[in-house]
């Protein structure tokens, strides 16, 4: 396996890298000397690891100091290295590197990101029992909750920040889906950096909250897992790149607008009133989808694509009666339209499956 140490993100990586951005100094000190405590609690020094990440040592003791994120991701890759520890001493035992990246594996067979992320917290309490998450969801609200089952101490801070971007890091890559937060909750005072969490999370994020929380849209648990072991891989290589890059993609509108196709096909005849079905404006509906990298066209295709095929081979019923069902209006466009999805006629694909 390659360096699954660095499946474990950490905090502050939101402008590093990113195409079209200036790399800026976001990243509070207070997790730097983090990290220094850590090597201090092993009896090591972080000299080196603060000189790999070009970190001045004096800046440690500047208060309002930040450094950028690419330094910050120097910075936790040669500390997890040289301290063997993904957790970078926040947990009672560390947690050897490749432990975050089998978290990872476990949740790839996953049906949808729901069951992905149930899996993700509960092997996590394998790894330690000094914290316990879990994934809730209620009123069309998902929440993913961190307890404390013990004091961490001078490092609270930084664990859970670094724990739930890291969730969120995986969640997004799994479906390959942004997803945006709608509220961050953390149970500690508002720190002297608070102005940084504007970059750390999206969306309000409320101090002194009676739990550690994220706080998202439940449609994107039901989200389908896109990824597989090949691309596990690939991802393991620079799996810092979770949080580096915010994800542009969202995918959870195309499964609104692909499930009400196919379960409401009344509302599917215009752009019109499938825009006021869900609520949305005809131009933010088109706009949407086209930033998702779809079309409402390309997902009326697929829909009555899908279930031509599944009336093909499902029943005996007449061609015709087929392609009224799916929203043609006449046979003849409906069996043009099927040979270009399918590169054969109606008739050909049900006998082709029948023999």
């Amino acid at each position: 396996m390659k360096d699954a140490a660095s499946a474990h993100p950490s905090p502050g990586h939101a402008l590093a890298n990113h195409p079209g951005i200036a790399v800026r100094a976001e990243t509070p000190m207070a997790f730097v000397r983090a990290i220094a405590s850590a090597f201090a609690l092993r009896g090591l020094d972080p000299l080196p690891a603060l000189q790999a990440a070009q970190i001045a040592p004096d800046l440690l003791q500047q208060p309002d100091a930040r450094i950028t994120a690419l330094q910050m991701e120097w910075l936790s890759a040669s500390a997890m290295r040289e301290l063997d520890d993904e957790a970078l001493g926040w947990f009672s035992r560390r947690l050897p590197r490749g432990s975050y990246g089998m978290l990872v594996r476990a949740s790839l067979t996953a049906p949808n990101l729901g069951v992905a992320l149930a899996r993700w917290c509960r092997h996590h309490g394998l790894l330690t029992d000094d914290i316990q998450l879990q994934v809730s969801q209620s009123q069309g609200v998902a929440s993913l909750q961190l307890t404390e089952q013990r004091e961490l101490g001078a490092l609270q801070e930084f664990a859970v920040v670094s724990v739930l971007r890291n969730a969120l890091g995986v969640a997004c890559w799994l479906t390959d889906s942004r997803i945006p937060l709608l509220h961050t909750t953390l149970r500690f005072a508002p720190p002297p950096h608070a102005d940084s969490y504007r970059v750390l999370f999206d969306g309000p994020t409320q101090f002194n909250a009676p739990m550690h929380s994220l706080q998202f849209d439940a449609g994107y648990l039901s989200l389908p897992v896109r990824r597989d072991e090949a691309a596990l891989q690939r991802m393991l290589q620079r799996a810092l790149l979770l949080t580096v890059r915010p994800y542009r993609r969202d995918r959870l509108l195309v499964e609104k607008v692909r499930q009400t196709l196919a379960e409401h096909p009344e509302h599917s005849r215009n752009a019109g009133d499938l825009a006021a079905w869900l609520n949305l404006s005809p131009r933010t509906l088109h706009r949407q989808l086209k930033e998702e990298g779809a079309s409402l066209q390309q997902l009326k295709d697929a829909v009555r694509r899908d279930l031509a095929t599944d009336l093909l081979l499902r029943t005996q019923r007449p061609i015709k009666q087929i392609a009224a069902e799916v929203g043609f209006h006449n046979e003849k466009s409906f069996m043009r339209a099927f040979k270009g999805w399918m590169g054969r006629t109606p008739e050909e694909f049900r006998l082709a499956k029948a023999t």
